[in-house]
Parts: structure tokens; C-alpha cells; sequence
């Protein structure tokens, strides 16, 4: 996180079909039908111990023959997830993947990581800063939040004004019956502004593909660097309790679905999977998506590596849309235009060395941000005008929510132009990033299935882009085109809270 790696937690969206049915054609290394006597060359175990995604066509037949082409070929099942015919695998064998894509049902296959696998994050614009102010102007703060009805420090939260959350709270402040899951670093659910609105009973360790939901499992590694999921949990559920901040839908449940790795916080795609599936098959209404799936920025499909990781994610996010869950993801913090016909990628592997490559947008995707149905969501600072970091594009923004913006500063109180929310340890802290614009659409999203609890997924994404309120392009800023209603900076517009409870 020093510097900043632009991982942001997270946002983008490309509206491109990937389908699910067994042609997968969208994927140029997508394996065509091979011979049914086609069977894994011998399997060999000198290469590094990598994890790959399998994905065939769905369903207990095929798979169960797969997994067998997969032992032959020197791979340990993780786990199969066969509804959506993805199969977690580790390996040793260095021709693995591509002895597996001759194997009939077999779509697409290829390793998650570039490095081997062993004990192993997020970064946002900065690291957090903690509320500087004086001892008896923080009491004064907390007196006159007191005498208005307000949280002890929501008079320092801007954000909460800017999308009139703070007005929707007082009309209906969410409902129990929508929870909203954190796929992220974990969550603090001992935080007197989370623990009353947690759900463990939805919440999971994911890291390695497989759920484990044994108590506090879905907690941080090292809450003193892995607080990112506790920052995004806060803006969008804190409690209205007499502590602390307030969330955008203080009255809906969050669950935390851990992906990060210990040590590295890289968030691979394996754990991804076991997120969205997990998050699926346990009645989450919203996924927050604050991050991208390591260890490349944009996976590319003419890779066959990246094309099973975009198919493999592709699948679980579907999954999770399918059962009534809307995806919320982050644009990103390089500050690219993502219409643009290439842009730059030095970041990636991040998990071993990375190599300076141009991409194209069309055909290499931010998973999961640029996956169909996901709401991509850029940021604004305190002036309604786009984050300096935000990545931004026309056609490729959705909405755009508060992210914080050190060079857009509010009035006293607040005086901070960043996004104040929970941290680990029961404290508070500030953050930028398109990591925390997302959670404030996800809250308004919670709040609009609140108000609308037959709505699935789709009828909800309009809702956000109907509802929002853009305020145009700022005169002489050439990156910001489009119209009046829809632009390269803000999409369709910034959420707005108190329409999604009251229309």
C-alpha cells in the first residue's frame, strides 16, 4: 500500500455479454470439444504448486468426469462448485491447465496466481488518517450532533448529506430483511457501530476457495492493515446508536465474505468465486465490490490464464444475480478513461513481476467490475465534481457516489474532504477511493430494495441510474463529455438516498 497500489476497492463496468451456457463463445481461448478419447498427458509435479480454475459445463456428470481428467493430470480438487461448473484445483504439474482444456467439457481452464502458492492486498488513496481536531472541539462536535438528533460524529460525515442520507434515515432507515455482503479483507463485527447490525449467519472465510464460517473467522488478519473491509462496512450499515458515525441504510444487515490473503491482501480468484456463491446460496441482496481480482488489473481473453479467470468470476457474480443479489464494484483509482481504445497496465502480475503492457478495454477486463450486471461506480469529492484519482469513461461509469477528494474541502465541521467510517479496534478513521464511493451506492441500493423488496437485481440498477442526480460536465474540463443527464464522470449521476425511499 506504499505507494498506492491503484487497487481500488474498487469499480468498473463494460457492458459486454458473458454468457454462461455451454458455447462460452466470448472467450477467444474458450477450448473446443475434444475427441472423447482425449485424455490429460501424463501428469508431471516440477513445476511451482499454482491454483487454476476448471469451469465446464455445469452440473454433477460432467464434472464428476472432470475431476477425474484432473487427479490423471496431477490436481487436488478444492472444491467444485457445481451449479456454475467451476472446480478449484492445485497443481504442481506445469502443463495443468493446458492438458485440461483437451478434456471434453472442459471450457476454459487456466492458473489464478503467477506465483506459487504460499501464505500470503488493498491499497486506497493514501493511508487512514485519524480525526485530528482538538479534545474540547471534538466534545463540541458531539454536543451540538447531540441536540440535533445526530450520531456524535456525523457532523464531520459530508457524505452522508451530499447523497441525503441523512434525510432518507429519518423516512425509513432500511430494513432487516437486506443484508448486504462485504467481499473484502474482512469485517470487525465487534465494533459498537457494526456488531448490531451484523449477520453471521452469513459470513465467511472464502480465502482459498473454500467457506469456512467457524466464529470470527470472517474478521481481519492484522486489523492494524487489513481494516478496508471494516472502513467500507461502516459507510454502509454503522448503526444509529448514540456512537460514533452513521451508514447510508443504518437499518439493513452487513455480512463480511473474507477473500484477502494474510500478509499480501491479494484477492485471487478462487476466493472470489467462493464469495459470490457463498453470498448467493445465503440470501445476500447486495455484494459490495470494493477491489479487483488479483493478480492482474485487466484480464485479458486472448490469455488463457486471464480468459478462465474472467469465465470462473463471470459465472459467480451471474450466480449471485440469478438468486437476486445486485453487484456493486468500484471504478478505480488511476485516474484512466476507461472509453479510451488502450490504456496502460505496469501493475500486473502484482504477485511476482510486473511487465509494462497496453491493453485493450474491449477485450480486457477489470473483474469484477466490468462483468454484466455490475453497477460500476466512480467518485466525487465534497464540490460534486469527480475525485482526482477516479477512473472515469463514457459508457463506463453507472453512478458515481462520495469517495473522498483531499483537494475538495468541506466547511467546519467536518473540514476533512475524505470519507470518515468504522475501523478495526472500535476506532474511526478517514479514507479516499473509489473503495469508498461503492459502499454509499451499496447502502443506497439496500435502501431502494427496502423500499422495493420484490425488485430484483436489474429493476434496482435503474432505480440507482433513475434516481441519481448528475450535476454535468464542469466548464473547460475536456475529460468530462456526454450530456446533461449521462457523462464520462459521473454516469447517470450521484445516488440519492432519500429518493430510493420515498419513490
Amino acid at each position: 500500500m506504499a505507494p498506492p497500489r491503484s487497487r481500488r476497492m474498487r469499480a468498473l463496468a463494460v457492458p459486454l455479454g458473458l454468457a454462461l451456457t455451454a458455447s462460452l463463445g466470448f472467450l477467444p481461448s474458450a477450448a473446443t470439444a475434444a475427441p472423447q478419447d482425449s485424455v490429460p498427458a501424463a501428469a508431471s509435479a516440477d513445476g511451482p504448486l499454482l491454483s487454476y480454475v476448471v469451469n465446464t459445463t455445469p452440473g454433477n456428470a460432467t464434472v464428476g468426469k472432470v475431476e477425474k481428467a484432473i487427479a490423471k493430470a496431477g490436481g487436488k480438487v478444492v472444491i467444485a462448485h457445481r451449479q456454475i461448473g467451476v472446480i478449484v484445483v492445485h497443481s504442481a504439474n506445469p502443463q495443468f491447465a493446458a492438458s485440461l482444456r483437451t478434456v471434453p467439457g472442459v471450457q476454459s481452464a487456466g492458473a489464478t496466481r503467477t506465483a506459487p502458492l504460499k501464505a500470503q492486498g488493498t491499497t486506497d488513496i493514501g493511508k487512514p488518517k485519524k480525526i485530528d481536531l482538538p479534545k474540547s472541539q471534538l466534545t463540541a462536535v458531539g454536543k451540538a450532533a447531540k441536540a440535533n438528533g445526530e450520531e456524535p460524529l456525523e457532523p464531520l460525515q459530508w457524505d452522508l448529506p451530499a447523497i441525503k442520507a441523512d434525510k432518507a434515515a429519518k423516512v425509513n432507515p432500511g430494513s432487516k430483511n437486506v443484508t448486504v455482503a462485504i467481499i473484502d479483507t474482512g469485517v470487525d463485527d465487534t465494533h459498537p457501530d457494526l456488531k448490531a447490525n451484523f449477520s453471521a449467519k452469513q459470513s465467511a472465510n472464502c480465502v482459498g476457495g473454500v467457506a469456512d464460517t467457524s466464529k470470527g473467522a470472517w474478521r481481519p488478519w492484522n486489523p492494524d492493515e487489513d481494516y478496508h473491509g471494516t472502513h467500507v462496512a461502516g459507510t454502509i450499515a454503522a448503526a444509529r446508536n448514540g456512537v460514533g458515525v452513521a451508514g447510508v441504510a443504518p437499518g439493513v444487515k452487513i455480512s463480511a465474505l473474507k477473500v484477502s490473503e494474510p500478509e499480501t491482501s491479494l484477492f485471487y480468484a478462487e476466493s472470489v468465486v467462493c464469495a459470490f456463491v457463498f453470498a448467493a446460496d445465503h440470501g445476500v441482496e447486495v455484494t459490495n465490490n470494493s477491489y479487483y481480482v488479483d493478480p492482474w488489473m485487466f484480464n485479458c481473453k486472448d490469455d488463457a490464464d486471464q480468459a478462465a479467470i474472467i469465465d470462473a468470476v463471470g459465472r459467480a457474480a451471474s450466480y449471485a444475480q440469478r438468486k437476486g443479489a445486485i453487484n456493486i464494484a468500484a471504478a478505480g483509482n488511476s485516474g484512466l478513461d476507461l472509453a479510451a481504445p488502450q490504456l496502460p497496465d505496469a501493475s500486473s502480475p502484482n504477485d511476482s513481476t510486473p511487465v509494462e503492457r497496453t491493453i485493450n478495454p474491449k477485450t480486457c477486463w477489470d473483474v469484477p467490475t466490468q462483468l454484466p450486471g455490475t453497477v460500476t461506480v466512480a467518485a466525487a469529492g465534497v464540490n460534486k465534481l469527480k475525485s482526482y484519482y477516479s477512473n472515469y469513461g463514457l459508457g463506463q461509469i453507472d453512478v458515481s457516489a462520495p469517495g473522498g477528494d483531499s483537494k475538495q474541502v468541506p466547511e467546519l465541521p467536518a473540514k476533512n474532504g475524505n470519507i470518515l467510517s468504522t475501523m478495526p479496534g472500535g476506532d474511526w478513521a478517514y479514507l479516499a477511493g473509489t473503495s469508498m464511493a461503492t459502499p454509499h451506492v451499496a447502502g443506497v441500493a439496500a435502501l431502494l430494495k427496502s423500499t422495493h423488496p420484490k425488485s430484483g437485481p436489474q429493476e434496482i440498477q435503474w432505480l440507482l441510474k433513475e434516481q441519481a442526480d448528475n450535476p454535468g460536465c464542469p466548464t473547460g474540463d475536456a475529460t468530462c463529455t456526454g450530456t446533461k443527464h449521462v457523462n464520462s464522470h459521473f454516469g447517470y449521476g450521484i445516488v440519492d438516498a432519500l429518493d430510493a425511499v420515498k419513490k
